[in-house]
């Protein structure tokens, strides 16, 4: 894991976890502190939040995104439970179109994943009853949103479980395929690295 690093960082995504004081009564944490995001490179406001509560292990959320002119970066944190939290690379003409990067998120861990936009988002929750919040940089916009299948091939991202004991929402299965995405991103010319993790002060 890695301290906070002066200067900018390319937009792509990155685990942090805040930092927790603890004492007999149990601990205190500043779970969203905007400079230091700042100083990790991630420049966009977060200007609404979002909450989902998942009663049974196993249910997914995903792929997901907003594109241009309300695309939407994201910031997930766990507030019970544990999740297992995918980014995928949407941009048109990125060498690593269509990879991803995963992280379990917990609300024992506090670790949260930082989704910026030209990427779609997903989940799987590993426990029953697990609530995730989701910091997003613009409004929803249904004109603007999108989806990709949760099973698509040329992702083939490893869920944790067989795919008939993942619970889904029909519109996630009704999902197009990667293939046939026009991406309304484009590559920003830096491609999709190995997961960073920043632990915060």
């Amino acid at each position: 894991m890695s301290s906070i690093e002066p200067g900018p960082s390319p937009p792509l995504p990155l685990a942090i976890v805040p930092k927790r004081h603890a004492d007999a009564r149990g601990w205190f944490s500043e779970s969203f502190h905007q400079q230091r995001l700042r100083d990790l490179g991630i420049g966009c406001n977060f200007i609404q939040d979002n909450q989902s509560a998942s009663s049974r292990k196993g249910t997914l959320r995903g792929f997901h995104f907003q594109g241009p002119p309300a695309a939407q970066a994201k910031l997930i944190s766990v507030l019970h439970g544990r999740i297992l939290d995918v980014a995928v690379d949407i941009r048109r003409g990125s060498p690593t179109f269509g990879k991803y990067v995963s992280a379990e998120l917990s609300s024992d861990s506090g670790k949260q994943l930082f989704v910026p936009a030209g990427f779609a988002h997903g989940f799987v929750t590993l426990e029953d009853e697990a609530s995730v919040l989701y910091k997003v940089s613009d409004h929803y916009a249904p004109s603007c949103e999108g989806a990709i299948r949760w099973n698509d091939p040329d992702i083939a991202f490893p869920w944790p479980f067989k795919d008939a004991d993942i619970i889904r929402s029909e519109k996630d299965d009704r999902a197009p395929p990667l293939k046939d995405l026009e991406s309304p991103f484009p590559y920003d010319g830096h491609p999709l690295t190995k997961l960073p993790v920043f632990n915060l002060s």
